[in-house]
């Protein structure tokens, strides 16, 4: 293929605005990423925007060339997309391979199926179960299938066969293979089984408890308690490997995804008649954004032979029309109904999904090498020493209500989620001030840290320039931290600010040490908003319960003051409420009963 001559960013200024997908390329040229975009150009230029997060802005530099292909309309570019992530395997896409790296329990498509563990999935109208991120509980399941069932343990498809093999000797399977097993017997154990892999045991159960009295009244007592242990085992599994959740039926997934560029996990967690029956994690590292890479997911994950659920629920707003389209003309499935829950219970659901993503990126991140970052602040602040922990500041705020300031800690390089705290800002009184917000919160904070002997920061970061700089300076030397460094990271372009006059830097994006410091300063940011955000959403909150026929301020105060959110009031019981708040309990369940709306 012919180099170019032209840089990235002029070839995606160059695309066409039509429908289509992009693919871009190394100097090797190998496609490390594929997307797709309702307008090319549109799409593209942005990857080469200023101001991009640290890693997504490193991760641009490896770009050479961007090749392009138009489309007719945005859902032909969802389908391309996908074959050319099949065909190029980009190391920045969401890739799924065979299997989705976590066993699952299959169910051949056969005249006599098969019943066992795979990590391939063949799109050949066999059924699917898990996935099972712990082996020995998918073991447990096959264990209690093969004890209960004859069912063949040949391979697939099934091969006819003169002479039985041992199993039918021993036993355990009734041998279709040579004509001796009955199909339609056959299939009622083989859908047995697979409402036990739904979740719904209670068939199972009670087959097993008429075979034990039945044992038990023959006087075969060896074999009745054969049976009372696997009723035992199956009973075991519906009240620990299963989640139970509402009385609803419906069968429903709910996916997650965070990311913190280009380091990005998706959780997955499958109801199947109100029981979890499947949780999972799925990581990957891309250029894409939350919705790309959301949308992309779950093109991969249905295609490949599974059974659409009639709910899906998700993280993040994505096209629904065009997914929705995708699986009706792609996989010729009825559509489930695909939403972004913004409170109730399956809100609360999709945040369980949304904290084990989160859980495991802030994982990944720790296991992250900094050594040669932290070397190079040491020469950036000029130490003896290199910053193992370091402290950074950040205010939040919207038009001067819900002021937040937030601290967050980073020891070795990454995020120390143990170091987190928030101040909510009680010297602004309603005004636009984030110097007196910045004081205030460093001074409560490094108050605390001398009168307590706390450990103190290698290093503190604050997000702005010299003014909040100074500011920081002056408190640190009031209350006796003088030896603390200060640094501040104005957003313009990256600048550092330094507390002592030394001139102001900027440094190469792809700098170590200033990729420390931008993730710092980032996750600051984060932490921020989030708090004010669950501060607006908390007076929201409050305005729901007065919304609510019966309850008055003082009602709504006391359940704030002790839930603190809506989530957490319908998470209770009607007596805890009563007692609790000192109401009614008929009108602590009509509280409930509005919630559950």
């Amino acid at each position: 293929m012919e180099k170019q001559t032209v840089l990235p960013k002029d070839q995606a200024r160059a695309l066409p605005e039509n429908p289509g997908v992009y693919l871009m390329k190394d100097s090797g040229d190998k496609v490390i990423y594929v997307g797709k975009a309702k307008n090319l150009k549109r799409r593209v230029t942005s990857y080469f925007l200023p101001h991009r997060d640290i890693k997504t802005t490193a991760l641009v530099k490896k770009i050479y060339k961007i090749d392009f292909i138009i489309t007719g309309n945005n859902y032909e570019a969802l389908v391309l997309e996908n074959n050319l992530i099949k065909k190029y395997t980009p190391h920045y896409n969401i890739l799924l391979k065979d299997g989705k790296g976590y066993p699952m329990i299959r169910v051949s498509n056969e005249k006599f199926p098969k019943v066992f563990i795979t990590r391939r999935i063949i799109n050949d109208g066999s059924k699917y179960y898990g996935p099972f991120p712990e082996v020995g509980q998918v073991n447990v399941y096959m264990d209690l299938i093969e004890k209960l069932y004859k069912l063949r343990k040949c391979g697939v498809p099934l091969k006819k066969r003169k002479v039985p093999c041992l199993y039918y000797h021993i036993g355990q399977c009734d041998a279709p293979c040579c004509g001796k097993a009955d199909q339609v017997e056959y299939n009622k154990n083989v859908q047995q089984v697979e409402s036990f892999l739904s979740g719904k045991t209670d068939s199972m159960k009670k087959k097993l408890q008429g075979e034990m009295y039945a044992a038990s009244v023959k006087m075969e007592y060896e074999t009745a308690a054969t049976k009372r242990d696997l009723l035992k085992a199956i009973k075991s599994i519906s009240t620990k490997q299963f989640v139970e959740d509402y009385d609803c039926m419906e069968s429903r997934d709910y996916v997650a995804v965070v990311m913190r560029a280009p380091v990005c996990t998706l959780a997955l967690m499958q109801f199947r008649d109100g029981k979890l029956i499947g949780k999972a994690l799925y990581r990957a590292q891309t250029f894409g954004d939350e919705t790309e890479t959301l949308l992309t997911f779950l093109v991969q994950y249905y295609e490949d032979g599974r059974l659409l659920p009639s709910e899906i629920y998700v993280s993040h707003e994505i096209d629904v029309q065009l997914i929705e389209e995708y699986f009706q003309k792609s996989l010729k499935e009825k559509t489930p109904e695909i939403m972004v829950p913004k409170d109730g219970k399956h809100f609360r659901i999709l945040r369980m999904a949304n904290e084990n993503a989160s859980r495991d990126v802030e994982k990944r991140l720790r296991e992250t090498d900094n050594t040669s970052g932290l070397e190079r602040l040491k020469e950036i602040i000029g130490s003896e020493d290199v910053p193992h922990l370091i402290e950074g500041f950040d205010i939040a705020q919207l038009s001067g209500k819900y002021t937040i300031a937030s601290l967050i800690s980073f020891k070795e390089g990454n995020p120390n989620t143990s170091g987190y705290r928030r101040f909510n800002i009680r010297t602004t009184e309603g005004k636009i001030d984030d110097y007196a917000a910045m004081a205030e919160a460093v001074q409560r904070r490094y108050s605390r840290v001398v009168n307590e002997n706390l450990e103190k920061p290698d290093l503190i970061l604050v997000d702005g320039g010299i003014g909040q700089v100074n500011i920081t300076r002056e408190v640190l030397d009031d209350v006796g931290l003088a030896d603390i460094p200060v640094l501040g990271l104005a957003k313009e372009r990256e600048t550092i600010v330094f507390d002592n006059g030394t001139p102001s830097l900027n440094l190469d994006y792809s700098d170590s040490g200033l990729r420390i410091l931008i993730a710092v300063r980032d996750e600051c940011h984060r932490f921020a908003t989030s708090a004010n955000q669950a501060m607006r959403s908390k007076e929201a909150s409050f305005h729901l319960l007065l919304g609510i026929p019966g309850v008055g301020v003082k009602t709504a105060e006391k359940l704030m003051k002790r839930y603190l959110s809506v989530d957490k009031i319908a998470d209770s019981n009607a007596k805890d409420i009563s007692a609790g708040c000192n109401i009614s309990l008929n009108q602590a369940q009509k509280i409930l009963n509005h919630l559950s709306l």
